[in-house]
């Protein structure tokens, strides 16, 4: 039996599924994952310099579509071609009644909302406004299509430099289905002008995982100031077992709508030596509906649709790169906390005022200056495991500063100054709080990392709120479990019938769960020494797990140990016999 070999595509081909490739997972994880709806498929269009109509995007994305696959998208890429600055030229040359190369104001409003896909007065304003660089009144277009055109080239670089760059991208698979879409005429000139004005194309999404820089806050993106945004604070703490624990909150979206969520390092505002590292930071966010499916987990940064509803925004790092430090040169002399004044009094040192208000800043979820009842006890819980009653607070509200029923700054200090006056200077539950918020003797934050969530909608106003302490781990351990077992299929363990291994490979991180499904108690064996550049969250390369009788567990989370190498996930799980 003979097979001919299929005819190697030509450079030009390669380069541009090449292309294809890069805008295509500038939006999607994979190139095996299919568009699921209209405003993906406008979002990959693009990311590969394209600017549809939604008259062309109607035409591929029907009535009766329900998904379009990679391969459909390099055909409709074949057939929509990029447009040309000469093509852009012509269509405002049409607007330019006087010839100058101007466009009024005036007249961009009448050519946009009176032909091809009408746009509003408010639409053709914000435009405007934004082209409208001089705030001369007169939009110079001849400039503006080279700074489009220019745009777009070096947003298609940044996308190949980045599929270049990642050699996993690299090894995903191209789609299997072809599509031919039915031919269209050209649209009209005066909608690719206003689609060119209204739909510039943006840089690639997701972060450079390698970088020491923190990723910029969304805010200085212009695509997101007309976005409605909310925001909250919080921390990862490492306890003493080694574990790691942090809030959970919810997310109330009234309107199914567009979604730019965060998650990234707090940079104090009193400590600005100390600087947010991503490298070590390692935060990743959780997304499950109320049923605690997962809708997404990411490293960073996500942006997608999600519909109207509520959702747990869940927390998570590994703890892969953050581990709780030994207790060493314990004969260093600590940070002196409290000192008398010439008068005699008690008062807090200048050190200890600017960690409390740094723990001000943690604690103050909101972001608004000041503390609720609610911000407080988790405070409380945290450092006392106690709650504030009602009653107590308003015996606060006589002794302390506070404002709207909330405790100012200054009502924080006065508080922990209370503290340690009733102990006549002893600094010794100072040093239980400071120590619970995860800071050493020396003051030095070594075991907690606080972080903030943003999140921006398009069109409705978010909603965060924080959960109960009580809540938190039991659903975030659910949520992982989920998220595991939902992405990969179960492995049976060698010689074993019920005894399963399930193994999430991601692009940021590897977990692993076992499922025991027998009725007995076992103790599984892990051993990772075959793999390179990894770290485990277990903090060592052999370990045992003992698993419940009927229960799943999570095994381990395991991170490359330096992101900018590549690295090899090998793992051995047997089971130890019973003695």
């Amino acid at each position: 039996m003979s097979f001919q070999e299929s005819p190697r595509p030509s450079d030009e081909e390669e380069a541009f599924y090449m292309h294809c490739r890069a805008a295509y997972l500038a939006v999607f994880r994979s190139s095996l994952t299919n568009i699921a709806s209209k405003q993906q498929l406008c979002r990959a269009l693009q990311q590969a310099g394209r600017n549809p109509s939604h008259a062309t995007l109607s035409k591929y994305w029907t009535s009766t579509t329900s998904k379009l696959n990679f391969d459909d998208f390099c055909e409709i890429l074949k057939c929509e071609k990029k447009t040309e600055e000469a093509e852009l030229l012509r269509a405002f040359k049409k607007m330019d009644v006087n010839g100058d190369g101007y466009i009024s104001h005036s007249e961009l409003e009448k050519a946009l909302t009176n032909s091809g896909e009408k746009m509003t007065t408010e639409e053709v304003n914000a435009i405007f406004s934004l082209l409208d660089v001089n705030k001369d009144g007169k939009l110079d277009y001849a400039e503006f299509c080279r700074l489009l055109v220019s745009t777009v080239e070096r947003c298609q670089m940044a996308l190949l430099e980045r599929l270049e760059a990642n050699a996993k991208l690299k090894r995903q698979n191209f789609g299997s289905q072809s599509y031919s879409p039915p031919k269209s005429s050209m649209s009209s000139s005066a909608a690719a002008a206003s689609q060119a004005a209204a739909t510039l194309p943006q840089p690639p999404e997701t972060p450079r995982t390698d970088s020491d820089t923190t990723l910029k806050k969304a805010e200085c993106n212009p695509l997101f100031q007309e976005w409605h945004h909310s925001d909250v604070k919080g921390c990862f703490f490492l306890e003493d077992d080694g574990s790691i624990s942090s809030l959970q909150y919810q997310l109330h979206i009234p309107q199914t709508t567009n979604v730019y969520l965060t998650i990234l390092p707090l940079s104090l505002s009193h400590r600005p030596e100390l600087k947010p590292d991503l490298t070590t930071f390692q935060g990743m966010l959780n997304v499950f509906n109320m049923l605690c499916y997962p809708v997404f987990l990411q490293k960073y940064v996500w942006r997608g649709e999600l519909n109207a509803g509520t959702y747990y925004l869940l927390p998570f790092t590994s703890g892969c790169k953050i581990k709780k430090k030994s207790k060493k040169n314990l004969s260093i002399k600590p940070v002196e906390l409290v000192y008398r004044t010439d008068t005699g009094e008690l008062d807090l040192t200048t050190e200890l005022r600017e960690v409390l208000s740094d723990i001000f800043e943690v604690i103050d979820m909101d972001g608004n200056g000041l503390l609720s009842l609610e911000e407080y006890n988790f405070f409380e819980l945290r450092t006392s495991g106690e709650k504030c009653d009602k009653d107590a607070w308003a015996v606060c509200k006589e002794n302390f500063d506070m404002r709207k029923n909330q405790l100012t700054r200054q009502g924080f200090m006065e508080l922990n100054l209370m503290e340690a006056t009733e102990k006549d200077g002893d600094p010794s539950d100072l040093w239980v709080t400071l120590e619970a918020m995860g800071y050493n003797r020396m003051l030095e934050l070594v075991d907690a990392c606080p972080f903030q969530i943003d999140v921006h909608c398009e069109g409705t106003q978010p909603s965060i709120q924080p959960l109960s302490l009580d809540s938190g781990p039991k659903l975030l351990n659910q949520a992982l479990q989920k998220s595991i077992t939902t992405r990969t299929g179960a492995k049976a363990l060698r010689g074993q019938d019920n005894i399963f291994i399930y193994t999430y490979r991601g692009e940021h991180r590897i977990s692993s769960l076992i499922a025991n499904k027998t009725n007995q108690k076992v103790t599984v064996h892990v051993n990772n020494e075959q793999s390179r550049n990894c770290c485990s969250s277990r903090g060592m390369s052999v370990f045992a797990v003992e698993v419940p009788a009927r229960t799943k567990m999570v095994c381990q989370h395991v991170l490359p140990i330096n992101d900018r190498q590549d690295w090899t996930y090998s793992c051995v799980e047997t089971i130890l016999p019973c003695t």
